[in-house]
């Protein structure tokens, strides 16, 4: 789902911005926010987009109630963080919004990726997949297995182990190597 990635991304300007802020003149941080409100406000013209589309579909309010509710209340966060942007706020609050909205895309994505069985209704339950109940960001991450745990294993140190050991007389050689390499700077 683009419009979650385009949400992710503009989250990360806005923690950048609200980083930066000490730093930027009174004009360029006007500038920037009016830029981010604008960009909140066109992902929330896709998401209204996209929940239309769904009630065009054949059924589709009554197949993807769930679905609809999800994308809806992404659409409000969202508009909650055009709110915050518009008025110079970068801030927890703004953050806070577009984490809200991202989390209702997530599962709003989470609950389409499931697939119903055999003409059976949707909404009756019988969407397979996991469990949505957890946050939805900790699910985050491209895996193509979408039922995949984590699993802690161990690993070996991939740096900082000494190689192989080498005679006397390279290590000698090479010493003279770099320090000849590092005169002729």
């Amino acid at each position: 789902m683009k419009i979650l990635t385009d949400e992710i991304a503009l989250r990360e300007e806005t923690r950048t911005l609200q980083q930066a802020r000490p730093q930027l003149k009174k004009k360029k941080l006007q500038d920037s926010t009016r830029g981010l409100a604008s960009s909140q406000g066109d992902l929330v013209e896709r998401t209204e987009e996209v929940i239309d589309k769904v009630y065009a579909l054949p059924e589709g309010e009554q197949k993807f109630p769930k679905e609809i509710a999800q994308l809806t209340n992404a659409a409000r966060a969202m508009v909650d963080a055009e709110k915050f942007l518009g008025s110079g706020d970068t801030g927890p609050n703004a953050m806070a919004a577009e984490t809200e909205a991202i989390e209702w895309l997530l599962l709003a994505k989470r609950a389409g990726s499931g697939g119903g069985g055999g003409g059976s209704d949707a909404g009756a339950g019988s969407r397979s997949g996991g469990n949505l109940q957890g946050s939805a960001l900790a699910r985050l991450g491209g895996s193509a297995e979408k039922q995949a745990k984590i699993v802690k294993r161990n690993t070996n140190q991939a740096t900082g182990k000494a190689g192989r050991k080498l005679p006397e007389e390279f290590r000698a050689g090479l010493d003279q190597f770099f320090d000849k390499l590092e005169s002729n700077e």
